[in-house]
């Protein structure tokens, strides 16, 4: 299992030009690995990820999920593959008011079909994982900041996915929040085996990951974390040198 984006340019409408989001970029996140993608506001990280969740299809380029190529996939097998292989953690947990936690997990599951026996089973597994298992009846309100997170990262792994894409978790929180729920991305990373990208604008919470891409401009560079071998050391092509 494993996310590889290879020499993907991404551009769009700006006027009577195209503005370049990403510029020819190479990125390989293993199975069981944590890629932390950095960047200034505006450089093509929210790009970066809507392409690896096949949000957005890029205007060269390939993306390889899981061994499977994208690029000639119609719109119902993207939706199946996003269903099956991805799991994508959003910034907000968006968070169904009128559910318990363990019901936020249980409506993906029966979206995929799965027994309600089995679903519950899973959810309260993956509420345990995430550390709110005793919150499993509470509603969103009755939840704190970092509960609702952590729902949010369990329901995303509620199918299993090969791939987890996750979207600035730590912005609403406070850094010691936001530190624990780097921390459990990076243990249920390991855990679960999944290629784990994870978009932040805070680089204090980067001390565990394998690899950090910093994204300027739609250039990637994979600069080798202190204290870290990097899974891989590949400089996309048209970037300038770090």
């Amino acid at each position: 299992m494993s996310l590889n984006l290879t020499d993907v340019t991404l551009t769009y409408p700006d006027g009577e030009t195209r503005l370049t989001a990403l510029d020819t970029i190479t990125l390989d996140v293993p199975k069981g690995s944590l890629t932390a993608v950095v960047g200034p506001s505006g450089s093509g990280k929210s790009s970066l990820l809507a392409v690896a969740a096949t949000l957005i299809a890029p205007d060269s380029g390939t993306v390889t999920i899981d061994g499977a190529l994208t690029t000639h996939m119609s719109r119902s097998e993207l939706t199946n593959l996003r269903r099956h292989k991805i799991g994508i953690v959003f910034q907000q947990p968006n968070l169904l008011a009128s559910l318990t936690a363990a019901e936020q997990l249980e409506v993906v599951a029966k979206i995929d079909g799965r027994s309600p026996i089995k679903a519950r089973t899973r959810a309260l597994e993956l509420l345990d994982a995430v550390g709110v298992v005793e919150q499993a009846r509470r509603r969103p309100h009755q939840l704190s900041g970092g509960q609702r997170q952590r729902v949010n990262i369990a329901r995303a792994l509620m199918n299993d996915p090969a791939i987890l894409l996750v979207d600035e978790p730590t912005s609403a929180l406070d850094h010691e929040r936001g530190t624990a729920i780097i921390d459990l991305i990076t243990r249920l990373t390991h855990r679960q085996a999944t290629a784990t990208v994870l978009v932040t604008h805070d680089p204090t919470h980067l001390t565990a990951v394998d690899q950090i891409a910093e994204v300027h401009d739609g250039c990637l560079r994979l600069p080798v974390p202190k204290g870290s071998t990097p899974v891989t050391h590949h400089r996309s092509r048209m970037c300038p040198e770090a």
